[in-house]
């Protein structure tokens, strides 16, 4: 690809539809027996999504691979069970009730964190934190494994730095200066190797209490956060727009696939 950023700075792949073989990809992992999982939170209404989202991952989402989708809910006897391919599990987990969304957002890194470090890390070998209300459209698979890997927000990859919305509040552990940052990545999408992912979870969530404890929200809560994290954790490959589209965007040229978006509600 010559019509598109493909590598960053620091050398880590932008995955692209063009920049990748996936059955190269395929001999190489599929030997390995990885089981992937996959955590989403379907809190209030939000429940309404879900089988939609894993209707469309079992079409779409690392087809051949062992998958273990973990679905974070405060109303679990809503979640209707779905036909899943042999090797692959749906497991729900409780969580209180918030009255607020921003509470919700504000708490997920610390869920997830706690879910690895007691279930999961057991479970599977790479963890992938996706917003429930998206779906796949094309497929996903092994050319999105990493140690680390972020996505690059579908609003901001062809806008200069200084239209980012980052946390601009020097009081704010999220804080990113006008001089700083690399690329706005978006919280709907992030994963990597599941020991990367805990201690990822656990830093960001040490951020949001402290920010807490000073009475600051940050501007776009865990998101904030998360870009915060990797301007000096680096991730180790970025995921292109194709894979945190907005289904409300008009498709560019440059988009030759789109694989997972969110619903146009």
């Amino acid at each position: 690809r010559r019509d598109v950023l493909t590598l960053t700075p620091w050398l880590a792949p932008i995955i692209w539809e063009g920049t990748f073989n996936s059955e190269i990809l395929d001999s190489t992992y599929k030997p390995l027996n990885l089981t992937i999982g996959v955590t989403a939170f379907a809190i209030g209404k939000y429940t309404r999504f879900v089988g939609h989202f894993l209707e469309s991952a079992e079409q779409h989402f690392m087809k051949g691979y062992c998958v273990n989708y973990y679905i974070f809910t405060d109303n679990p006897q809503v979640i209707s069970s779905i036909q899943l391919q042999p090797g692959r599990t749906l497991s729900i987990i409780p969580v209180k009730k918030y009255s607020h969304w921003q509470e919700i957002t504000m708490r997920r890194m610390e869920m997830i964190n706690r879910h690895i470090a007691e279930t999961s890390h057991r479970e599977v070998n790479y963890i992938y934190c996706l917003d429930i209300d998206m779906v796949f459209h094309n497929h996903w698979g092994a050319e999105a494994l990493g140690e680390m890997v972020a996505a690059i927000h579908p609003g901001y990859y062809k806008v200069p730095r200084s239209h980012f919305p980052y946390e601009k509040r020097s009081a704010s552990a999220a804080f990113i200066s006008s001089e700083e940052g690399d690329f706005y990545y978006g919280g709907a999408v992030f994963g990597g190797l599941v020991k990367n992912v805990y201690e990822f979870t656990r830093l960001c969530h040490m951020t949001i209490l402290a920010d807490k404890a000073n009475g600051i929200m940050a501007a776009w809560q865990e998101e904030s956060h998360l870009n915060r994290h990797f301007l000096t954790h680096k991730p180790s490959k970025l995921l292109s727009p194709e894979y945190i589209w907005d289904d409300t965007k008009p498709k560019p040229l440059e988009l030759q696939l789109i694989r997972f978006s969110t619903v146009n509600k």
